[in-house]
């Protein structure tokens, strides 16, 4: 027996919707065609993290060596993420808000819905860095007092603001990631006795070494993972305040002989970072990381860009290419010059250090007020923050388009992928968790440029003025 099925139109609709757009890509359900997202930042701010029209791509009939071509199947590191410094006083500005402003603020910054930036990393420091409001470490005694055995260790001076507002942080992101930063030992333990400069004693290491543990464990009850620590911040710049120099000979001996086996004996597995300086200087990480003593406890190294080229970093992957690397700390000058900011900083960091093996990118800092404050004596006075924050009142300033650029798209656990870099268009690829590839480009050209990008057989093309940041998402 035949069977005969009626052709009516409206049957066939009624067919597809029930069997076929079950089955279909998302894509072809919202338009027959695949679409692009993208987001643009222009250098005259005529659009700021702008969400454009979406592209739909192409088939190319023709190689184009002027495009950018991005390979999803070589894959290098892993990323840990992108975001701020939140220091002391990014921290009291951040109180000091109403609470719902506050809250909105921080849902902005650290959410994951549309209207937020999904920033996933934070940088803090171990007591004060120059741009909290005075110096403090966690075992400050009076002149000729010592503690080898953290007897008096206390995080209290942290609970008036730091501490809330990472818990707020935590409660919007609870995935977010931390890394701590000492400028200085407890000045008891140096030297020279004082804040500013001078160098860890060596009969102190090991009460250094449980100063550390200390700080994590305190932290942990407190609801606060410490993902990471840094041995110290800038350990060949002595001038700040504060700050401490130790030479890379100081910090191989330090880990191998007090750090490395007290986080082992107290069970921590909280990541030891070296170095967190410049590039000019890879020979300072190499070197502890020759040591097979130190290495072994070691993750691996951080950088600023001060000094140096950020193609260096790659020097210290070769040398040892099983530890990771990381971009912890580069500030932006006050009052900033928007342009030229976002630009150096896209080419410099988010695509250098990453293009670099860098897991992570880190801005200094996250908050300060319109008088760039605060500061201790003799710390940073022209540090300008992501965010200018007056009262309730809110300015985004470079480093926040910088960061959210990468933020906002690039998730934690997404990987490095390749991209081809045309004249002009630097720029880096990355394969997220969910399977999207985002790539972030820069017209690092002085004219407006169609950039093309060649993913799989097909091609979008977009245009960009000069000194323009995009990120497509595909």
């Amino acid at each position: 027996m035949k069977v005969h099925f009626p052709t009516s139109a409206k049957f066939l609709n009624t067919l597809l919707y029930l069997g076929l757009l079950a089955i279909m890509p998302l894509s072809c359900r919202t338009g027959n065609q695949e679409r692009v997202e993208w987001y643009l930042t222009n250098p005259d701010k005529s659009a700021l993290l702008t969400r454009q029209v979406p592209l739909h791509p192409e088939k190319i009939h023709s190689e184009d060596t002027s495009a950018i071509i991005v390979d999803e199947f070589s894959a290098y590191q892993q990323m840990d993420g992108f975001g701020f410094a939140l220091t002391g006083g990014s921290a009291i500005h951040i109180n000091a808000m109403e609470p719902v402003s506050r809250k909105k603020l921080l849902v902005e910054l650290f959410g994951k819905g549309d209207s937020s930036i999904n920033v996933s990393y934070l940088r803090i420091s171990i007591g004060a860095s120059d741009l909290s409001d005075r110096v403090f470490s966690y075992d400050d005694l009076p002149a000729g007092e010592t503690d080898p055995g953290m007897k008096k260790f206390s995080i209290e001076p942290d609970r008036m603001d730091l501490l809330p507002v990472l818990k707020e942080i935590i409660a919007i992101n609870p995935s977010i990631k931390i890394l701590g930063s000492p400028w200085s030992a407890p000045v008891w333990m140096k030297t020279n006795g004082s804040s500013k400069g001078g160098s860890l004693k060596p009969e102190f290491y090991d009460a250094y070494a449980l100063y550390f543990v200390k700080y994590i464990e305190a932290m942990k009850a407190e609801g606060i993972t410490i993902d990471a620590i840094t041995i110290q911040n800038e350990p060949l710049h002595p001038g700040n305040n504060p700050s401490m120099y130790m030479p890379p000979e100081e910090q191989a001996a330090f880990i191998k002989n007090s750090l490395g086996p007290a986080f082992k004996n107290a069970g921590i597995k909280t990541k030891i970072i070296i170095y967190d300086h410049n590039p000019n200087r890879t020979d300072y990480p190499i070197t502890v990381l020759n040591d097979t003593a130190a290495r072994k406890y070691v993750d691996g190294t951080a950088f600023h860009m001060y000094e140096g080229k950020v193609d260096a970093i790659s020097d210290v992957k070769k040398a040892h290419p099983d530890k990771n690397l990381y971009f912890t700390e580069q500030w932006v000058g006050a009052p900033g010059n928007f342009a030229g900011d976002v630009r150096w900083h896209t080419r410099t960091l988010i695509i250098g250090a990453v293009r670099n093996w860098c897991r992570n990118v880190i801005e200094w800092n996250l908050a300060a007020d319109p008088n760039q404050d605060p500061h201790t004596e003799g710390g940073c006075t022209e540090c300008l923050g992501a965010l200018t924050i007056d009262g309730n009142a809110v300015t985004r300033n470079p480093a926040y388009y910088i960061i959210a650029h990468a933020s906002k798209f690039v998730a934690p656990g997404s990987v490095r992928v390749a991209s081809s870099i045309p004249e002009k268009i630097p720029n880096v690829a990355f394969k997220t968790p969910e399977g999207k590839i985002v790539l972030i480009a820069l017209n690092d050209s002085d004219s407006e440029r169609m950039v093309t990008i060649v993913l799989n057989n097909r091609r979008i093309e977009a245009a960009m003025k000069p000194g323009a940041v995009a990120t497509f998402i595909w």
